[in-house]
């Protein structure tokens, strides 16, 4: 089947809605090469920032603070990223909402070599072009805007990448992109999602485990756009948007040009949903995770995802409950502790200090 370069989609930066996939964890060794490894807990509760100087840790904010997690970091609805996040380690996931702007260098370059990769394989498939865009309306109207350019190659059997989904599970509203669809010689729909490593190995079981369960959040999420689950009243709920504002002039002026009759959100929301549900998609049939080596650009093998929706609610249901303030978050379990030693916020960590629970809960 072979693949288009006719339509054009906007970048992800450019629209507000990237979630990029590609979460590579350092492996052990590499943190020994660069000296980089670990020590235990200190006894203050201060994360260094890359500049040297010093970040402090609000003890106290918990406790204070009743106010449910969405609420606390002013979230309108989450990641897809953010529960695999969580699968790996929920208390790392809360100490990188607490400090967004502290990353590792070795992680950081890790993770925007990994970018590049993705990029190259997007522009494979279609050029991109960059939309100013000055509300958070005209922002989700380029992901609109781009979901409807892909539909229709989609539905010709065609390649397509970077593809925005959303939907609510548990009261929550989730988003993510996948990295890939298409179609295999039996004319099944395929997902892949690309994972890249600094190291020509494969990942240890617990890292795959993470990105199956991340591969498996995205087919339900598409699966229920498709089979028409997914509502305008939900995402107009979540995200707060106004549907009868009308568009800016240069989202008005690309929906134009790809031949979109439409004026405001709402006539593009509705647009994008009746595209979805009256285009006889299909749901997702295979799951599949490209592990692929960053220097070389070699794959290294890939993993085949089994799909268990039950174990995935169920899965969903707890990580949402940290979230809707019902419970704390949890750190890894005794048997995980080695995760610890590739963590930025290890030294601060109040899981660690408490032995397995939060030290202000002792």
């Amino acid at each position: 089947m072979a693949e288009t370069k006719e339509e054009e989609t906007v970048s992800a930066e450019a629209s507000g809605f990237s979630d990029l996939s590609d979460s590579e964890f350092l492996d052990l060794e590499d943190f020994k090469e660069s000296g980089a490894l670990l020590s235990k807990p200190g006894p203050s509760s201060e994360l260094p920032e890359k500049d040297g100087n010093v970040i402090c840790l609000p003890m106290w904010k918990r406790e204070l603070d009743i106010s449910s997690p969405m609420e606390r970091f002013n979230l309108k609805y989450l990641y897809v990223t953010d529960l695999s996040t969580q699968n790996w380690c929920e208390q790392q996931m809360v100490y990188g909402k607490e400090f967004p702007g502290f990353l590792a260098p070795e992680k950081a370059a890790v993770l925007d070599t990994g970018a590049s990769i993705h990029l190259a394989r997007e522009l494979e498939v279609h050029d991109l072009v960059t939309i100013p865009i000055t509300t958070k309306e005209d922002a989700w109207a380029v992901k609109f805007l781009n979901i409807l350019s892909m539909v229709p190659t989609l539905q010709s059997e065609g390649c397509i990448r970077e593809f925005p989904v959303f939907g609510e599970m548990e009261g929550v509203l989730l988003a993510g992109v996948i990295d890939e669809l298409h179609y295999t010689a039996k004319g099944e729909l395929e997902l892949v999602e690309l994972k890249t490593r600094k190291r020509p190995v494969l990942p240890l079981e617990a890292q795959k485990k993470k990105d199956c369960f991340q591969v498996s959040l995205y087919k339900y999420i598409f699966d229920a756009m498709v089979q028409g689950n997914v509502t305008t009243a939900s995402l107009i709920h979540h995200v707060k948007l106004c549907p009868e504002k009308p568009l800016g002039p240069y989202v008005l002026k690309h929906a134009q040009k790809g031949g979109f009759s439409v004026k405001s959100l709402g006539d593009l929301m509705e647009l994008v949903f009746l595209s979805l549900t009256q285009s006889d998609l299909p749901v997702v049939d295979i799951m599949k995770i490209e592990y692929i080596h960053q220097e070389t650009t070699t794959v290294l093998g890939t993993e085949i995802v089994a799909y268990e929706e039950k174990e995935l609610k169920s899965k969903v249901q707890h990580y949402m409950a940290y979230w809707m303030g019902q419970r704390e978050p949890h750190g890894v379990d005794v048997e995980e502790a080695w995760k610890c030693r590739t963590c930025n916020y290890a030294d601060i960590c109040e899981w660690r200090k408490g032995g397995g629970v939060h030290s202000s809960m002792l």
